[in-house]
């Protein structure tokens, strides 16, 4: 009895498994998309029908559930999807965020190579993250760093209080680069409004005309202006400058506190409120260091330590300041700008060399 109550169970469990086996053998391993079979698609809407890079959208019609490849026109930009969140009924995708900008095509194509596009406009608006100068002169190039500024179609200096915007030229331009031609205008200072495939926007960087502004030193001392420096005088090089052709450079001796002087004793400058910033461009020497900005007009007088004149300069590159007069103890009212210097507190390790292009006074 025994004997044949083992073999009995033993026969029923081979039964089971072999059932099992036939069982598990008939369901279709899937990567988890839906199982839906390729056919006719019928697209109805996307939403939304604009939007920037890295938004998520939704497609809706029919025949979606085997989509396989979602590709946007401009440079056959694909884009991802996770075919798990697919119907026949939806499709769900993220636009890619290296999508060119403008209105194209969006083409998806399903397991059986039948493919179906719908129009969709990519928002890339321009964006300008760092520029090689922010002075000019007719004819000065500019290099714009940023994004979304291959199909720049226009680029302009412009002031919208004044009314006032005049076209620069594009020299080049890549995705992430644009260089600009600047050009005559009457603007003491302005944004640029650049213009691409998607729309319009002005620059939160503000340009300086030279030839609107009043030198200190830009290629050559202002006129009027010499060098008026404590302990080594200034020299001009040819070497070293930001724009145009040449700089000044000042050694600061170790330990001797000393500065850079502009000074222009015979036809010194009467204030007015008209002068908005000081500006210009140092580069800096082996370390990083600070200085002071010091005028003869100011409340402390020449030679002085004001911590809302300070500029901080770093070592070794071309750093650009400007600093709002009114912020500033540059410059009372009713006092003529004869001096202006860049004292520094040292150095006290060693010597070191500092070099200053397009000193200005803007309006």
């Amino acid at each position: 009895m025994t004997f044949k109550r083992f073999k009995h169970i033993a026969v029923l469990s081979v039964l089971t498994l072999s059932a099992g086996c036939m069982v598990t053998s008939c369901v279709k391993d899937t990567d988890g998309r839906p199982q839906i079979s390729p056919g006719s698609m019928s697209l109805n809407a996307i939403a939304p029908d604009s939007a920037a890079g890295g938004t998520v959208v939704t497609l809706t019609g029919s025949g979606l559930g085997d989509i396989r490849s979602i590709v946007f026109e401009k440079q056959s930009i694909p884009a991802g999807f996770q075919p798990t969140l697919n119907t026949d009924n939806a499709l769900i995708f993220r636009i890619p965020t290296d999508a060119l900008g403008g209105r194209q095509k969006i083409t998806f194509t399903n397991g059986a190579g039948t493919s179906a596009s719908v129009t969709f406009k990519v928002l890339a608006y321009p964006t300008v993250a760092s520029v090689s100068n922010y002075n000019f002169t007719k004819g000065t190039q500019i290099t714009l760093t940023g994004n979304n500024l291959d199909d720049v179609s226009a680029v302009a200096i412009a002031d919208s209080v004044k009314g006032i915007s005049d076209a620069a030229t594009i020299v080049s331009k890549t995705k992430t680069q644009l260089v600009v031609q600047m050009p005559s205008t009457t603007l003491n200072r302005g944004t640029l409004s650049i213009t691409n495939g998607t729309g319009r926007i002005r620059t939160r960087q503000e340009f300086v005309n030279i030839d609107k502004a009043y030198p200190i030193f830009t290629d050559a001392y202002g006129a009027g202006y010499q060098d008026g420096s404590w302990g080594d005088a200034g020299a001009i090089s040819t070497k070293e400058f930001k724009t145009g052709t040449a700089s000044v450079g000042k050694t600061y001796q170790k330990g001797n506190w000393h500065l850079i002087g502009f000074a222009n004793w015979s036809s010194p400058i009467s204030y007015s409120a008209d002068y908005t910033y000081i500006t210009g461009w140092i580069k800096g020497a082996s370390a990083d260091y600070s200085l002071y900005i010091t005028t003869d007009a100011g409340k402390g007088g020449f030679g002085d330590y004001i911590a809302t004149n300070k500029v901080d300069v770093k070592a070794g590159v071309w750093n650009y300041f400007k600093i709002k007069i009114s912020d500033m103890d540059l410059w009372v009212t009713g006092k003529k700008l004869t001096q202006v210097g860049f004292r520094i507190q040292g150095p006290d390790k060693q010597d070191e060399t500092f070099y200053f292009d397009d000193i200005m006074l803007v309006k």
